[in-house]
């Protein structure tokens, strides 16, 4: 997949501690029950190495079988409760902050786009399973 020359910007502010937010965020028992765009969606499985070097994969599956995808790469930065950077398997850069405002935390992923589907399908799809994070983070919290 090729590396698209934009880079898009997402958020949420989720109405939790930056720590409980850090923790439901990179921790694989959890990732595997937000890590989606839709209800038709599910991520059956989830490793994290969370660490400079570490590797992350996630198996990303409809529902119903008829189409799934693994997704993962290596992180670059890792700094607790502040900021993640990893590079996806096809080279592209995702960085996440975390950032606490008293008792919840904002959220900030900006990503580079690939030339496969439309920005804004993109955009969508990333902004979807933020929001499904924000809904877990926060029912969890």
């Amino acid at each position: 997949m090729a590396t698209g020359s934009e880079r898009v910007t997402i958020e949420t502010t989720v109405q939790a501690p930056v720590e409980k937010v850090w923790e439901l965020w990179t921790e694989p028992t959890h990732i595997t029950q937000w890590n989606s765009p839709s209800e038709d969606w599910h991520t059956p499985h989830a490793e994290n190495d969370l660490r400079v070097g570490g590797k992350f994969t996630s198996r990303m599956e409809a529902k119903d079988g008829s189409f799934g995808f693994d997704f993962g790469g290596v992180y670059d930065d890792v700094k607790t409760h502040e900021a993640i950077v990893y590079t996806i398997g096809d080279d592209r850069e995702v960085q996440i902050q975390f950032i606490g405002e008293g008792g919840a935390t904002k959220v900030i992923e900006t990503f580079e786009t690939e030339t496969m589907n439309a920005v804004e399908m993109q955009r969508a799809g990333w902004q979807a399973i933020l929001d499904n994070f924000k809904k877990y983070a926060e029912s969890n919290a």
